[in-house]
């Protein structure tokens, strides 16, 4: 299996074979700090060997080192949607792991609003390739966060990833490579075609995203927290929690836990201060497991 180091040195060493205009980009923090939480405009590599990504990086007072925590953003099929993406942020999530000890990376991947190409069409809803999307944004996480893991004030380990939606999806990829350097894995909503036709409650290929999710889960032994609002109309509590079940059946190690409403669609829950409040004490729950598997 790719470790994260692995793959940072395959993304340095593919930059050394691109045009001198990207070689000349400087990777890293990109200007001050400012708050909340220290936030900073970063850029941190990409699969795409010709674009660098842009990510906020938010971290506590001091010069660490902090555990890292990564966030991988929701995405979208419809092009148009995704061109107008604002740069992600999740700043009440990110406030929350700051508030307890994490650097927090929030990477934008290549195909949403800062542009690059698009790794992660699924293609069709009849014929959705879920699993190639999939490992495609765990590619992207993993490119991000192998460069980052590498700075002075992270810790090399007790690393997570925090993934929404289709974020959340590549997560799940990413735990089936089984990578010795994460930790644990909290899953808000994962899943891919959502809102089949921009229906509430429609998904496209269902019986292939269980496929998927059973497939990242043969190989899969880092722990995962997968946690929905009750009121989530793109993948809704029984459909996530088949998904789970399918995970879990191919040797996959997760908690599955249905949360309360959050807002007018509960798929949202993990971008709003309120949804975090309401995901906290499974948040607190997922890090002090993660501290007695340290201890």
């Amino acid at each position: 299996m790719r470790s994260l180091k692995a793959y940072f040195v395959l993304v340095v060493l593919g930059s050394l074979c691109i045009p001198n205009a990207f070689a000349q980009v400087r990777l890293g923090a990109q200007g001050a700090e400012a708050e909340p939480g220290r936030m900073q405009q970063w850029l941190v590599p990409s699969p795409a060997m010709d674009v660098v990504s842009r990510a906020r990086l938010f971290r506590p007072a001091g010069g660490g080192p902090f555990r890292l925590a990564v966030i991988a953003h929701a995405s979208t099929q419809n092009v148009l949607r995704r061109a107008q993406m604002p740069q992600p942020e999740y700043r009440a999530l990110a406030g929350w792991l700051v508030a307890r000890g994490f650097a927090v990376l929030v990477p934008e991947r290549p195909g949403h609003g800062g542009g690059g190409p698009y790794l992660e069409d699924q293609g069709g809803c009849d014929e959705a390739d879920y699993i190639s999307a999939g490992r495609a944004t765990a590619d992207a996480i993993a490119a991000a966060a192998g460069f980052v893991r590498k700075q002075a004030f992270i810790r090399p380990d007790g690393m997570v990833i925090v993934g929404h939606s289709a974020g959340a999806w590549g997560a799940l990829a990413l735990a089936g490579e089984n990578p010795r350097e994460i930790s644990a894995i909290i899953a808000f909503a994962p899943g891919r075609g959502g809102h089949a036709n921009d229906q509430p409650n429609e998904v496209c290929a269902p019986h292939t995203l269980m496929a998927a999710a059973a497939e990242f889960g043969r190989n899969a032994r880092v722990p995962v927290t997968w946690l929905v609002a009750a009121n989530d109309t793109y993948f809704s509590p029984d459909l996530s929690q088949r998904m789970a079940d399918a995970f879990r059946g191919a040797g996959g190690k997760v908690e599955f836990r249905v949360l309360a409403a959050s807002g007018s669609e509960g798929h949202w829950l993990a971008e709003s201060e309120a949804g975090v409040k309401i995901a906290g004490p499974e948040l607190e729950r997922a890090l002090k497991a993660l501290a007695a598997k340290k201890r």
